[in-house]
């Protein structure tokens, strides 16, 4: 089995997620009440575990809700 990464912001997803004190629960209310983006849980967590692709449109909510650039999310501070 080869170990690819579905992604490459869920790292940064996490982070930021955890400097503002929201759980995946809360982070996937926000997301479906504020933006009308339908992530559960286990959705955050795939993606923060790089098993799950992240869309471009649940990337710009999951950027939007954590108040963070969401170039930061795919390309860090470099």
């Amino acid at each position: 089995m080869v170990d690819e990464k579905q992604n490459i912001s869920g790292q940064r997803i996490r982070e930021a997620r955890l400097q503002h004190g929201l759980g995946q629960v809360e982070l996937a209310a926000a997301l479906n009440v504020d933006h009308g983006v339908k992530l559960e849980q286990s959705d955050i967590s795939e993606i923060e575990r790089q098993v799950r692709s992240v869309k471009d449109y649940e990337l710009d909510a999951i950027a939007q809700v954590l108040d963070i650039d969401p170039i930061w999310l795919l390309r860090g501070n470099n």
